[in-house]
């Protein structure tokens, strides 16, 4: 249940969608009365605007980096060299290395905090198609899924081949024949430790940036999904001319809402549609 300032806005929140839904259920069941008129001009605008309030709330960062650490995801094809990162950012050889394509077959997680930001530094199996190696397959399937819950992604793979917003590291620039990327963002090497300070020193900064500032409101997971909810049902309504679509939208919104603060929508919604229309009970 959210407590203080974030039950507070929720409930702002769920009072504008109950008179929304008020004015489409009105039309919907009592458009012969001469006291309920057709939805306001500003009646799509406003769900908008509504869902533009939740975007930025949404936007904001979450509580569960400041428990939990930002996820960094080192990943690439097999033997790119994330399990010798992993090792020097975590400083401590807890991945096995070796030239061997394919080493690490699981996910290796260790928690780190660097000059106080909390870190968890995860290292991945190499990503490739069509392995006949069952484990390795695992493993893979394993790693794609570490990269839809990054926060922050290190490729280490082919140039322009990682994730959307991932950084580019230019890895291993020590090999004798080393093909360097055009536009890395850092160009290091974990064996001598060239360019490890400034790529340590950007993740800090960068995780500074992804946490709550002292005093600021921060979202746990369940606020964020709920909210997440009472966006896609925001979104729904205002992408729909059919009222009945609009109002099953709305009551989803309207749900999540009151899953935040632990409170019923039924009888609200009632006076919410009699009280505003003035229609006899």
């Amino acid at each position: 249940m959210a407590g203080g300032a974030l039950s507070q806005q929720v409930h702002a929140w769920r009072d504008r969608v109950l008179g929304a839904s008020a004015g489409v259920e009105a039309v919907l069941d009592f458009a012969d009365e001469d006291d309920v008129a057709a939805l306001p001009a500003s009646f799509y605008t406003d769900l908008a605007s509504l869902a533009e309030e939740l975007e930025t709330w949404l936007s904001r960062p979450r509580a569960e980096a400041l428990r939990e650490g930002l996820r960094i995801v080192l990943a690439g094809p097999p033997n790119a060299g994330k399990s010798t990162l992993f090792n020097a950012l975590v400083e401590d050889e807890a991945a096995i290395t070796a030239p061997l394509a394919g080493t690490t077959r699981d996910v290796l997680i260790r928690a780190v905090a660097l000059d106080g930001v909390p870190f968890a530094f995860i290292d991945t199996a190499g990503l490739r198609d069509g392995t006949d190696d069952a484990i390795e397959a695992i493993g893979v399937d394993r790693a794609r899924g570490e990269l839809e819950r990054a926060d922050l992604v290190l490729w280490l793979g082919p140039e322009g081949e990682g994730p959307e917003l991932a950084w580019e590291i230019d890895a291993q620039i020590d090999r004798e024949g080393h093909d360097a990327k055009a536009h890395a963002r850092h160009r290091i090497s974990a064996k001598t430790g060239e360019g490890l300070d400034d790529l340590r020193r950007d993740l800090v900064s960068h995780g500074r940036s992804c946490l709550p500032r002292p005093g600021e409101l921060a979202l746990n997971r369940r606020q964020g999904e709920l909210l997440s909810q009472a966006l896609t049902g925001l979104r729904g309504a205002g992408a729909q001319s059919d009222l009945l679509i609009v109002a099953e939208e709305l009551r989803t919104a309207r749900v999540a809402f009151d899953s935040l603060i632990g409170r019923a929508t039924t009888e609200d919604m009632l006076d919410a549609l009699f009280g505003r229309f003035c229609i006899g009970k």
